[in-house]
């Protein structure tokens, strides 16, 4: 089964105080063929998502009213929409609060334009899936049926452990995102084990033994260093 489709028509709210980068992200969104709105302050991105309620969210953090993590916090309060973080902000525990809040992923800038673009795209697929309820997640090589409880790796039918099996269906239902370890261990093993880093690299290096064309070099479960890991969106092109 295919990709679900993203909408181009999609309404993405640009949140950012300076001028220049919300002009910057509405030409490049605008040229994907997506609506753009935009403000600039963490009151009008709240009031925003609650009477527009866009598509997806790009959010700065040094906003001049609040910062940006609040209007996570207000936004998760009744809706799931996808939020991607667009800040100058690097370190890795502001990148830790800001996901751990409730954003889907954390781009710094400057910014890649195309980076960023594959982030909103891979962002919006795993939203429309959420809301298909697709029983059947496909990347690259990985076939999941979530009904059969069955994994195809290369076509061929591999065996998983049933904790590896739900990590594994973890990082594809969050194919494109950047996820913490506290993320992953809170929501695979549960609360207790929300500081047991070690154990989730050992589950990791079995699942790359598995799926990995080279486990020494993973191209689907990527290291964030510091932060988690990200299961990389891979198209599988013919010929």
């Amino acid at each position: 089964m295919s990709e679900p489709i993203v909408n181009k028509k999609n309404t993405v709210l640009v949140v950012d105080d300076e001028p220049q980068i919300r002009k910057l992200l509405k030409i490049i969104l605008l040229d994907e063929g997506f609506k753009v709105e935009e403000c600039e302050n963490g009151a009008q991105a709240v009031r925003m998502s609650i009477s527009i309620k866009p598509d997806l969210v790009i959010l700065d953090l040094g906003l001049p009213d609040m910062d940006g993590k609040e209007v996570i916090d207000n936004i998760r309060e009744w809706s799931q929409v996808p939020i991607i973080v667009c800040s100058v902000r690097d370190s890795d525990s502001e990148v830790v609060d800001a996901l751990g809040r409730g954003a889907d992923d954390y781009v710094t800038k400057p910014f890649n334009p195309d980076v960023l673009m594959a982030r909103i795209m891979a962002n919006l697929r795993k939203s429309v899936t959420q809301e298909a309820g697709d029983p059947i997640i496909e990347n690259g090589t990985i076939k999941m049926d979530l009904m059969r409880h069955e994994v195809f790796v290369k076509g061929k039918s591999t065996s998983f452990t049933p904790k590896e099996y739900d990590l594994l269906r973890y990082l594809m239902t969050n194919r494109g995102k950047m996820v913490t370890h506290k993320q992953l261990l809170k929501d695979v093993w549960g609360p207790a084990h929300g500081d047991d880093i070690q154990y989730l690299r050992v589950y990791i290096s079995q699942l790359r033994d598995k799926i990995e064309p080279d486990a020494d070099d993973p191209t689907y479960i990527v290291t964030e260093p510091g932060i988690g890991y990200r299961m990389e969106l891979i198209e599988i092109t013919n010929g």
